[in-house]
């Protein structure tokens, strides 16, 4: 009955959420019907065990939640997000649009840009391009995805998603796990995708494909729809709705005080992860009042939240004039990153209840058991809890709240390097999740104004398979070669 309960609260979340119900209620009430089958005390799996997960994550993670929604929001209010779109549009032309978008979208996203920020602004951008160039808009969305969801997210050394952020106080790792074999994936991922999009490109040419039609206010739309909202809030780490709240600059920062921020999150980032966080003398964390931790556990937190607070300042300094209501930008900011946190800490908590059951040992083994070693277990792990929460972050912490601990002691007994554990848990956690009911893909076809028959197959190739592609490669490289 424990295994079965196990099964029937997951089912719930999955088909609840799909519909559109938020996570705040679903989370809990799946995770007692699952504490109910097992004969688990309800209130107890309520208040001590789902509670006090949720709430650990909000205390490690809030923080850059926080930081990077005030910053997505700055960034678009003072037209910095637009500049550099037009930058990337500019320099590459119409010949190769599709790059372009691609570019626009990694350069954005890298730099610390909340994903659905980026979305509002490429979108039309990208409406442009296509159109000019003869380009049917349905790989619209596929070469968004590419450019937004996939390296920039889970591969790129020092990218500051949550994403990468989560693991790192599990293994102890810094943003820059593994860097050699986060390049190499970011380019598989990278190359694939465009060699994919520019075939289906080639074949809609050869049949006379135009650009099609536009679906006139499909973004004001898209930002309204509270179906959206719901299922965007468990994805990424920006609420859709304050899009519309704050006030934006009716003219465009100038491209050097748009790139500049995004310059400073990777340097900053990079600097306090490896030069000024490892010589300074944190003894102290060793005390009660600070958790009895170490720096290992919260370096890599540390590190971006003082590369998104050195942008943050940054993109008001050199955008002061061009932030005509400051105050409610970033007051917008601050409210967007609330829901999206605490709908993962929700499917953490539900994560954490799964976990404590008696029943969970069954796929514990299970996932131990799989053929091919710590890694290939890990990323199955991830892509299974990714693939069946529709989140890559949800995905990726209850795997980790669950079996982290297991995957520290087996790394050591095997010497696999944590920072390539790190690595295989974020790129596994960025495939699967990419499926028909991600928020994030659910959003993006809304804002353009396209259904999954027109644009998931696409979606599909540059966000599923090259991120696959990637992640066997860096499992082979690392299992061979160590992390690099």
């Amino acid at each position: 009955m424990g295994l079965l309960g196990l099964l029937v609260g997951l089912a719930l979340l999955v088909l609840f959420a799909f519909r559109g119900w938020s996570v705040l209620l679903l989370a809990p009430f799946a995770a007692l019907v699952a504490a109910l089958f097992g004969g688990e005390p309800l209130l107890a799996n309520l208040t001590q065990v789902f509670m006090v997960h949720a709430a650990g994550f909000l205390a490690q993670f809030f923080p850059i939640f926080l930081l990077g929604a005030v910053f997505g929001k700055l960034m678009d209010d003072s037209g910095a997000v637009t500049s550099v779109a037009a930058f990337m549009a500019e320099r590459l032309g119409e010949r190769r649009v599709i790059l372009a978008v691609v570019l626009a979208g990694a350069a954005v996203t890298y730099g610390g840009v909340s994903l659905f920020v980026a979305f509002f602004v490429i979108v039309p951008m990208a409406r442009s391009l296509f159109r000019a160039a003869s380009i049917p808009r349905r790989l619209i969305p596929a070469a968004i995805v590419l450019g937004t969801s996939t390296f920039t997210m889970s591969a790129l050394p020092g990218t500051p998603s949550i994403q990468n952020a989560i693991p790192m106080p599990f293994f102890g790792t810094t943003p820059f796990a593994a860097p050699g074999l986060g390049i190499i994936a970011s380019l598989i991922m990278l190359v694939t995708g465009l060699w994919w999009l520019h075939r289906a490109e080639a074949a809609a040419r050869r049949t006379g494909e135009g650009y099609g039609d536009d679906i006139e206010g499909a973004t004001e739309r898209a930002a309204a729809d509270e179906l959206v909202r719901e299922r965007a809030t468990t994805a990424r780490e920006f609420d859709p709705a304050e899009l519309q709240h704050g006030q934006r600059s009716e003219r465009p920062s100038p491209v050097w005080s748009a790139i500049a921020p995004l310059i400073v999150v990777v340097i900053v980032n990079l600097v306090m992860s490896l030069v000024v966080l490892p010589r300074l003398d944190v003894s102290y964390l060793a005390e009660q009042r600070f958790g009895e931790t170490t720096l290992a556990a919260v370096a890599g937190v540390w590190s971006v939240a003082v590369a998104l607070t050195a942008a943050i300042v940054t993109t008001i300094v050199l955008n002061r004039a061009r932030l005509p209501a400051l105050r409610r930008t970033m007051d917008a900011g601050a409210n967007a990153s609330v829901l999206p946190a605490f709908s993962v800490a929700s499917l953490v908590g539900f994560g954490a209840v799964v976990a404590s059951l008696p029943a969970f040992t069954i796929v514990r083994d299970w996932v131990l058991a799989i053929e091919g070693g710590p890694l290939v277990s890990l990323a199955v792990a991830t892509n299974i809890l990714a693939a069946l929460t529709g989140s890559a972050s949800g995905g990726l912490t209850i795997a980790l709240d669950a079996l982290g601990q297991t995957y520290v002691e087996l790394a050591a007994r095997t010497g696999i390097a944590p920072a390539l554990m790190h690595r295989v848990a974020v790129i596994g956690s960025g495939t699967l999740d990419i499926l028909p009911h991600n928020g994030a893909v659910v959003s993006l076809l809304a804002i353009c104004g396209l259904t999954h028959r027109d644009s998931y197959f696409d979606i599909v190739m540059v966000g599923i398979v090259t991120s696959l592609l990637a992640l066997v490669a860096v499992i082979a490289l690392g299992s061979a070669l160590g992390s690099f």
